[in-house]
């Protein structure tokens, strides 16, 4: 097998070695999210290979552009991954969607905050 990364959403079950790592992991989930208060989503979550899963809190998540190697290509059925991709991409679509408003209803906001800002600053003068 090529040492390809050909697209993101590699197929779980995939086992890959990240950029400056010496540990191999096994892609368990996708799109995770992690964090208390503002989180961040990362492309991928996985575990240490061939260790698995020991606890929860030893889940590892990376993005697609850390991987430097695949070892073992997943399971990929090719309609029931199509169909998968199809909606993961559609979900990830309207996350960003909603991100670009709530980005935009907070540049407004603040906006207005300054705008009333600026005219109590004024009026006090």
């Amino acid at each position: 097998m090529k040492n390809e990364i050909k697209e993101k959403f590699l197929p779980i079950g995939t086992v890959v070695m990240l950029k400056n790592d010496t540990k191999r992991i096994m892609i368990t989930g996708f799109c995770t999210v992690i964090g208390k208060g503002e989180k961040q989503m990362w492309d991928y979550s996985g575990c240490l290979y061939p260790e698995g899963i020991l606890s929860s809190e030893q889940t590892l998540a990376f993005n697609h552009d850390q991987i430097e190697k695949i070892y073992y290509l997943g399971l990929a059925d090719d309609d029931e991954e199509r169909s998968f991709k199809t909606k993961l991409n559609r979900m990830l679509e309207l996350m960003n969607e909603k991100n670009e408003k709530n980005e935009e209803n907070n540049s407004h906001n603040e906006e207005k905050q300054n705008q009333e800002n600026n005219k109590n600053e004024g009026e006090k003068v």
